[in-house]
C-alpha cells in the first residue's frame, strides 16, 4: 500500500552546484537512481549542458535511525517528503544556464571533489550565484573520497572550511561521500533533511511559473490521433495552477520590437512520478498544453514565464537596477579587478530563467539603466545577475536589484 503523499508533488527543489567533473550528476544518481544527463550531446561529452531533473522520496528508517531513498532496504520505512533535484552545468561556458537554473531552487547541494584543490573556479562562481540569489540552505558533499588517502581528504576538508569562511555556506555541513562507491549517501540524505527544510509557500498570489525547458514529445511518425501538444518544464514560484486553467506565456512571440502573449490551456501536469491535477510551488514539473509543438521544441520558450491570462507581470524592454559589483571577476583564474560599469558597454543579464544582452544606457553611481535586446518579465525587488565579456567569455561581475 502506498504511503501518504508518495505519489504527490515534490515539496522542495534542491540544485546541485560545483565544478565540472566533481561528480554532481553521479551523486544525484546515487541518491535518486536517475542519471540526469539524458541529452545526446551531454552523454557524448560527459558534462551537463541542459538542466537535468530527478525526483526522490525520502524515508526514515526507525530501526537503524537512518535516512534512505530506497525503502526496500529498510525494515520499517516512514515516508518523509519528496524532493526534486535540479542538476545544473558546471562548465564555465555554461555558467548562464546554471544561473537560470538557480532561480528555481530552494536549497543547494554544493559538490566539491576531494581529489582537487579547493576552490576550483566554477566552485567559487557557483557559490557566488547562490549568495546573489539568497540561497542560504546549503549542504556540501565532499565527493570522491575513495580516490584519495585519509590525509589528503582531511587536507581538502580544511581547504573547504577556509573557502566557505565568511560566505553564505559558512555553517553548511560538509559530508564526505563517494558517489561511485555509494559511501555515506545515507548521511548525506540526513543532512539534506536537517539543513534544507521545506519553505513556507504563498498560494494566494497570482501564479508565476518559470519556464526552464520546453519540448516536443511526439516521436517521428506519430499518428495524428496520438499527437499531443507542446510540453513546458520548470517550476512555480508562487500561487497555484491546475489542469483546465487558461494561461498565457509571456513575453511569448517577439517580432519587430513587439511581443504577443501565447495563450493556451493546461491539459496535464506531470511530476515525473505521475500525473497530478494541481501544481503548487516546491517541485519541477512538466506541463502539457494544447500548443503546436513547433512552439515548444528545442527549448524555444525558455526564459518566458506562464500564469493566468491577464495576471502575469508586464514584459519590459528596459530595467533600472541598483548594481552591486564584486571586487574580483568570479570564475577567472586571473582574478581581474572588476571595473565600474560604464555607459555604452554591453552586459549579459540573467533574470529568473531569462538571459539576454543589455546595453548600459545610463549610470549614476550604483543606479544603472539597461536597454534589453529581448523583453523579459521580472518583478521589482528581485535580483538579476550581471556578466561582462572578458577575454571572450561572459564572466560574472556582480548583481542588481530591480527598481
Amino acid at each position: 500500500m502506498k504511503r501518504k503523499n508518495e505519489k504527490g508533488q515534490s515539496e522542495v527543489i534542491i540544485g546541485t552546484a560545483g565544478q565540472i567533473d566533481h561528480g554532481k550528476t553521479s551523486l544525484i544518481e546515487a541518491i535518486t537512481g536517475v542519471w540526469t544527463a539524458r541529452h545526446s550531446e551531454e552523454l557524448k561529452r560527459g558534462i551537463t549542458i541542459k538542466l537535468g531533473y530527478a525526483i526522490a522520496n525520502v524515508y526514515y528508517c526507525k530501526s537503524s535511525n537512518s535516512y534512505t531513498t530506497q525503502p526496500l532496504f529498510c525494515k520499517d520505512p516512514e515516508f518523509r517528503r519528496k524532493i526534486s533535484f535540479l542538476d545544473v552545468p558546471g562548465h564555465e561556458a555554461l555558467m548562464t544556464t546554471m544561473i537560470s537554473g538557480a532561480a528555481l531552487i530552494d536549497g543547494a547541494l554544493l559538490v566539491i571533489a576531494a581529489n582537487e584543490p579547493c576552490p576550483q573556479p566554477q566552485t567559487e562562481e557557483h557559490l557566488k550565484v547562490l549568495e546573489i540569489l539568497g540561497i542560504k540552505n546549503i549542504v556540501i558533499a565532499q565527493n570522491k573520497i575513495d580516490l584519495v588517502s585519509k590525509e589528503k581528504a582531511i587536507e581538502n576538508y580544511n581547504q573547504i572550511l577556509k573557502f566557505i569562511e565568511g560566505t553564505v555556506a559558512e555553517d553548511a555541513p560538509i559530508i564526505p561521500v563517494s558517489a561511485y562507491a555509494r559511501v555515506n549517501i545515507d548521511v548525506l540524505i540526513e543532512a539534506i533533511e536537517k539543513f534544507i527544510p521545506t519553505p513556507e509557500r504563498d498560494l494566494s498570489k497570482d501564479p508565476i511559473f518559470l519556464i526552464a525547458r520546453s519540448f516536443d514529445v511526439n516521436k517521428p511518425g506519430t499518428s495524428i490521433d496520438k499527437f499531443v501538444g507542446g510540453v513546458i518544464g520548470g517550476a512555480l514560484i508562487q500561487g497555484k495552477l491546475k489542469v483546465g486553467d487558461e494561461v498565457e506565456i509571456v513575453p511569448g512571440k517577439v517580432e519587430n520590437k513587439e511581443y504577443e502573449p501565447i495563450i493556451t490551456e493546461i491539459v496535464s501536469i506531470n511530476t515525473g512520478d505521475g500525473f497530478i491535477d494541481e501544481v503548487v510551488p516546491g517541485g519541477t514539473v512538466g506541463i502539457g498544453t494544447d500548443l503546436d509543438p513547433i512552439l515548444t521544441k528545442q527549448d524555444r520558450l525558455v526564459g518566458n514565464i506562464m500564469g493566468l491570462v491577464g495576471k502575469t507581470p508586464e514584459p519590459t524592454w528596459d530595467l533600472t537596477i541598483d548594481a552591486h559589483l564584486f571586487e574580483k571577476v568570479v570564475g577567472s583564474e586571473k582574478k581581474e579587478k572588476v571595473e565600474k560599469i560604464k555607459k555604452g558597454e554591453y552586459l549579459v543579464i540573467n533574470a529568473w530563467t531569462a538571459r539576454t544582452l543589455s546595453y548600459v544606457d545610463d549610470v549614476k553611481e550604483n543606479i544603472v539603466h539597461l536597454i534589453l535586446k529581448d523583453p523579459i518579465c521580472i518583478l521589482p525587488g528581485h535580483k538579476i545577475t550581471l556578466s561582462r565579456n572578458i577575454e571572450g567569455r561572459w564572466r560574472l561581475i556582480g548583481w542588481g536589484v530591480v527598481k
